[in-house]
């Protein structure tokens, strides 16, 4: 599945969702590398197999061999992480905070990529799964990095609407088997 035949299942109602995705992929304020990452990142974050396919096709050829390897590294690590540092900053006793994680997480020290691309990706995934103090930790490490609001806004915009696509695929899904079932 490509791009435009993703678009092409989207239903009448998304149209912005077609308009977004078809901008977003030529996003100028991003380095073909940070594009494509964001993308795919977003596209694993959003648990879609039809997103995470034609995402993937569309953009994976872009990316070198490490730099797609760092992709999928950070989904991983951010899938991990988002969980356990939401619930570090959601929960209402104060000593998690000063506990260590204990969770291995050397890739981040070393992701094969620049790592500021790798940020990038992990700012997109932990937007996907709603970790705010994940997001203030990647935004703030890009920041430093150089990168400007407009650069880092591009990839929360790429993961926004990737995620959209994926929600609305997903909702049409169930809609259409409990209107099988229904007339049934």
């Amino acid at each position: 599945m490509s791009l435009e035949s993703l678009k092409s299942v989207l239903p009448e109602y998304a149209k912005d969702l077609k308009l977004n995705i078809s901008s977003l992929a030529g996003e100028a304020g991003l380095s073909e590398q940070q594009r494509a990452g964001t993308f795919i990142a977003s596209a694993i974050a959003s648990r879609n197999a039809a997103v995470i396919e034609a995402v993937t096709a569309e953009f994976a050829p872009k990316l070198s061999a490490e730099a797609l390897g760092a992709v999928k590294a950070a989904a991983a690590i951010m899938a991990m992480n988002n969980i356990y540092y939401r619930f570090v900053h959601l929960a209402s006793a104060a000593d998690y905070k000063t506990l260590p994680a204990k969770l291995r997480m050397n890739v981040i020290a070393k992701p094969g990529v620049e790592k500021a691309d790798f940020e990038l990706w992990s700012l997109a995934v932990s937007a996907v799964n709603g970790c705010g103090m994940c997001i203030d930790a990647h935004e703030h490490e890009l920041r430093k990095a150089g990168l400007s609001a407009e650069q880092i806004q591009a990839a929360i915009r790429i993961a926004s609407v990737v995620h959209a696509v994926a929600v609305t695929l997903e909702g049409e899904a169930v809609l259409a088997s409990t209107s099988l079932s229904q007339a049934a």
